[in-house]
């Protein structure tokens, strides 16, 4: 018996569901006329055939795989695919599982002519696709030069009016006043907070940072519209001068690496976190009265709970301490060779664990005892096709978890030395100050009086592999004072407790 699937999809939002309908239709009646039994369909709607990113066609493909039915049935090839090279990979996906691409309106025949037929069409396919993009956006570019609004977002301050953008002026009134403060040196925060207060909202929600950072960068409000590499002047009318514009450019330009500059690493970023309220915390920067950048890692936790007490540290302080300390830590070849120790035991205890390995060997024994049952069951002639079907998944799990196993074996084989140990601490050591931390410290929490710093270790084969804190290796106390432009307090002398553990 000859069974089919049915795929059918239509290209864009214009078309409607009577495509669907009418591709169904044809390939109901071609498989009534050969004796076709239809098993299921499968439908996109609104999806490119340019592309194979379409949800039930890569369904039908991974699904052809099972072998359930003997053929794909498609209104024309180009409901199939536009794109002759996936046409191609595709069509041998199918062909690899037995099942078999027909075209019910062209009627391709199974001969060496209808090779070349199939080839033509899947050409003129492309072509015809590739032909349309080139119109649409030729007609696109001829609308926008004619200054025609071609649809999409209306940014805040305009609305669309016969094809034409106008300015919505209470919002422009908003924006004037926005561009305004900025360009007199008001800060962004200050500027969302005074519209708050006058219970200004942009689209019924309160102006976020990234939303006013997003409006203060829009060349839209000097009239300027960028496609490809054209420039258009006469779609958005101006809200903005462009002396003011311009102004505003140069400030959010001057502050644009203000807190990451390219040149500036920090080098516990990602390392830190909070003692008090476990947040992390993060890099930051600040500018003091006389324009100096300051640069200092500040707890994110206290932009939601002012309460948190820890304070904002120096970036050079912090960072210094940290690389200090391990440095001390390790002065002596004793030093290294002891954490060594301890590293290499706390490894031998991992290999002891085989719990993953052993699970793994007990999945495998039983897929290969269903596996015999199966195939038991067969030898006395009880043959189904839900049979075969889990047969064949099972022998999918077994090959799987067989890879696993040898991978968990190898794992075992690679064990690390106490020689890899000292080794990779040494080459830690031997580095500069940004590989030090990034090989040697797992995290750092942060109070106002102490630091604890947790060391982290990395076998050959998992570079993040499970790390565990088990023993304080080393304690000492540092001087220190909190900066005064941080706190605008006179420098205060404290002391720091510092703990390393592994």
């Amino acid at each position: 018996m000859k069974t089919a699937v049915i795929y059918a999809r239509y290209s864009s939002e214009r078309q409607t569901e009577q495509s669907i309908e009418g591709q169904l239709r044809v390939c109901n009646e071609y498989a009534e006329k050969n004796n076709i039994t239809v098993v299921k369909t499968y439908i996109d709607r609104a999806m490119t055939g340019t592309n194979d990113n379409r949800s039930d066609f890569q369904r039908m493909l991974k699904e052809s795989a099972k072998q359930a039915w003997n053929m794909v049935l498609v209104y024309k090839l180009d409901r199939f695919s536009r794109n002759k090279y996936e046409m191609a990979m595709h069509k041998k996906t199918l062909r690899d599982n037995g099942i078999k691409l027909i075209s019910c309106m062209e009627n391709i025949p199974d001969t060496p002519e209808g090779i070349i037929l199939e080839s033509l069409l899947e050409g003129m396919a492309e072509y015809y696709s590739a032909e349309l993009s080139q119109k649409v956006k030729r007609g696109m570019n001829e609308s926008r030069r004619k200054g025609y609004f071609t649809g999409g977002f209306l940014i805040f301050g305009y609305r669309a009016e016969n094809k034409r953008v106008i300015i919505h002026e209470e919002e422009a009134a908003i924006l004037r006043k926005v561009f305004e403060a900025c360009a007199e040196g008001k800060q962004i925060k200050s500027i969302i907070s005074e519209l708050n207060q006058r219970n200004i909202l942009y689209r019924g929600k309160p102006f976020a940072r990234n939303t006013v950072y997003n409006l203060l960068k829009n060349e839209k409000y000097i009239g300027i519209v960028r496609h490809g590499d054209e420039i258009f002047t006469n779609i958005y009318p101006p809200i903005i001068p462009k002396e003011i514009f311009e102004t505003v450019k140069a400030k959010l330009d001057q502050n644009k690496y203000g807190k990451h500059p390219p040149d500036v690493f920090y080098l516990l970023k990602n390392k830190l976190k909070c003692g008090y309220c476990g947040q992390p915390v993060a890099s930051d920067a600040g500018t003091s009265q006389n324009g100096q950048v300051m640069r200092y890692y500040k707890c994110t936790g206290k932009r939601k709970d002012k309460s948190c007490p820890c304070k904002s540290i120096r970036k050079e302080l912090i960072e210094n301490w940290v690389t200090e300390t391990i440095l001390k830590v390790f002065a002596t070849p004793d030093a290294i060779a002891n954490l060594a120790d301890r590293i290499f035991e706390l490894n031998k205890l991992k290999e002891k664990d085989n719990s993953v390995l052993t699970l793994l060997t007990n999945e495998y024994n039983r897929i290969k005892k269903s596996i015999n049952n199966i195939l038991n069951c067969m030898e006395q002639g009880i043959i189904t096709e839900s049979t075969k079907e889990r047969l064949k998944e099972l022998e999918l799990k077994k090959s799987s978890l067989n890879e696993q196993i040898i991978i968990e074996n190898t794992k075992k084989k690679t064990a690390l030395t106490k020689n890899d140990i000292i080794n990779y601490i040494s080459l830690a050591l031997r580095k500069n100050a940004r590989s030090l931390i990034n090989l040697l410290v797992k995290e750092v929490r942060v109070w106002n009086e102490r630091l604890e710093i947790d060391l982290k270790y990395t076998d050959k084969n998992n570079p993040d592999g499970n790390d565990r804190r088990d023993f304080c290796l080393f304690t000492c106390d540092k001087s220190y004072a909190i900066d005064k432009h941080i706190i605008n307090k006179k420098p205060t002398n404290h002391n720091v407790h510092i703990e390393i553990y592994i």
